[in-house]
């Protein structure tokens, strides 16, 4: 195979990057697969920025009879080795290609004006179709009036079904109809106009994909497999290949080979453990070792060192800014911690998504985030349960920032202090750590306002706190470690850095008539336990195997009454 020496980074255009020698990751044995599959209408749901758009440009390139030349396109792919394929299949079928990739607006009227105009633009394309005697006047009259965009919703509805009986008709062949970012117009209309744009694109894509009998192949891409019932009732002889199955694993991200290549032929010299970490962790099916493509070319394009969140950089992530400021997702908060600290979490991935479950006590949210990208797969559990966690660290940075504007924008505690609290803690400066620690919590509390103080919405809390130091140490909570499990554990990267243990203790806040002196003695004596429990148990054994030097061990014991939280010993302040 022949690489190119030139990345055309961004263009999707199939045939712009072959025809200007431009670099080219194969993936035209996707080609060979959709051809073999056994059904006809196949729904490839993957992250943004996966390759999705470019795999269907080449489809499109390969298929189109209008264009026989483009079989030259080809030549030194591994496609072209298949001769049948070739012979029987390239340049032989009427191809129809529509993205909504653009269909995005705050309101019907605006997202159907998009739609409507992606639509006049696939007429446009194929308007030779006006110039010949296979329409009826009916039929141009209803042409001519999708082109000028002053047809009915209802025809725009039936526009797809009715483009491919025209091209049938035309070229005595069945069509090939590719549409791309499907699900773009849904998301945006989420809670704005969701019932209009259902109905819209069901109507739409029942129309195309079922009971066709002028289709060959359709195939459709998005971010989401949105339920059967909203969008895609009926439709028998769909196919669904999502990021759990193991059919088109390889087609869409890179493989760990091809990413080696690409480094290999730009020549680009640097560690590629960093790489890993950064930009790899992705599992499709059963392909473990897939990487983000759109950064690992950006990384390729910057032509330096400097490790960036590239992918994340492209999208808003304003759902899960939203999931996690929401007061009552105290549950999800402390989940995604334990993402942050690396730890795994089991959850029910969902077959089919609907946007509206998002509304209800379902946890739709973990399917989303799947399927959108930020978490992947580790093992299937049972039928619906699999192990799931952040992929690398570029995604990692997301969460850690979207907890540290929550935690600032609407806790209204400023970053300084949340850093200067954290870097007291991992300096032995225990008493400027509490002091920053009771205002952390004091304003983190008289926010969110609970009667359930616990030491699990406790152990949330201090993670996030941590969460910002994420970078330099290993954050772990609840492990085994000595003789019996700790609370939290911080272990650094760097082994000249101290390391800590904490243990969580709760008991009742000061009663009414409960004098000082009482309270003072119940809060010490839970210090001194919690001490003494993580040096009976050693629960500082981890630190240890981890190189870490005994005297380098910050032994952190926190008594929370009620919602007050102690770490010294109440005399000793005096």
């Amino acid at each position: 195979m022949i690489y190119r020496k030139k990345l055309n980074l961004g263009n999707s255009d199939f045939k712009n990057i072959i025809q200007s020698n431009s670099y080219f990751v194969d993936k035209s044995l996707f080609i060979k697969e959709v051809i073999n599959s056994e059904k006809n209408v196949l729904l490839f749901p993957r992250p943004r920025r996966f390759g999705k758009t470019l795999n269907l440009s080449m489809l499109q390139y390969f298929f189109d009879k209008n264009e026989p030349e483009n079989i030259e396109l080809y030549k030194n792919l591994k496609i072209y080795h298949d001769q049948d394929i070739l012979e029987n299949h390239c340049c032989k079928y009427p191809t129809i290609n529509l993205s909504f990739k653009d269909a995005k607006a705050d309101s019907w009227n605006n997202c159907y004006e998009l739609i409507r105009a992606e639509i006049s633009n696939l007429y446009e394309r194929h308007n030779y179709l006006l110039t010949n005697d296979i329409l009826t006047e009916n039929e141009i009259k209803i042409y001519t009036e999708i082109i000028s965009e002053t047809a009915s919703e209802i025809k725009y509805q039936r526009s797809l079904k009715q483009l491919s009986e025209y091209l049938q008709r035309y070229h005595n062949q069945k069509v090939v109809i590719l549409v791309d970012e499907y699900d773009t117009p849904i998301q945006s209309g989420y809670k704005k106009f969701y019932n209009e744009v259902i109905l819209f694109m069901r109507n739409l894509l029942s129309g195309a994909f079922k009971d066709n009998s002028n289709l060959y192949k359709g195939i459709i891409t998005g971010i989401l497999r949105v339920s059967k019932e909203s969008i895609f009732s009926g439709l028998n002889n769909l196919s669904v290949y999502s990021i759990l199955d193991e059919e088109f694993s390889d087609k869409f991200g890179f493989t760990e080979p091809e990413v080696k290549d690409i480094l290999t032929d730009f020549e680009i010299e640097t560690d590629y453990s960093e790489i890993k970490k950064w930009y790899d962790g992705y599992k499709f099916g059963e392909v473990t070792k897939i990487y983000n493509p759109w950064s690992i070319l950006n990384f390729v394009v910057s032509k330096n060192e400097k490790f960036k969140t590239f992918w994340t950089n492209t999208s808003s992530n304003e759902l899960i800014k939203n999931e996690i400021k929401k007061k009552n997702a105290d549950n999800i908060r402390q989940e995604l911690m334990k993402l942050i600290n690396n730890e795994v979490i089991v959850k029910d991935i969902e077959e089919n998504f609907v946007f509206t479950d998002l509304d209800t006590p379902k946890e739709i949210l973990w399917t989303l985030l799947v399927y959108s990208g930020y978490l992947t797969t580790r093992k299937n559990i049972s039928r619906k349960e699999y192990e799931i966690l952040i992929p690398n660290y570029e995604i990692k940075t997301v969460f850690q920032d979207t907890i540290v504007e929550w935690i600032e924008t609407d806790i209204k505690i400023i970053k300084s202090l949340l850093q200067n609290t954290a870097n007291y803690l991992i300096s032995n400066k225990i008493n400027e750590f509490e002091k920053g620690f009771k205002q952390i919590i004091g304003d983190t509390f008289s926010y969110y306002d609970t009667a359930k103080n616990n030491e699990y919405i406790y152990h949330s809390y201090i993670l996030g706190l941590l969460a910002i130091i994420g970078d330099d140490y290993i954050i772990k909570s609840n492990k085994e470690s000595g003789e019996g499990r700790y609370d939290i554990m911080l272990i650094p990267h760097d082994k000249s850095k101290n390391g800590v243990v904490i243990e969580i203790k709760q008991i009742e806040k000061q009663h009414n008539d409960e004098i000082n002196e009482v309270f003072f003695k119940r809060i010490n004596t839970e210090i001194i336990s919690a001490t003494d429990q993580i040096n009976r148990n050693k629960y500082y054994k981890e630190l240890i195997d981890n190189k870490i030097e005994e005297n380098r061990i910050v032994k952190i014991p926190i008594v929370f009454a009620g919602k007050e939280p102690y770490v010294t010993l109440i005399e000793e302040k005096k």
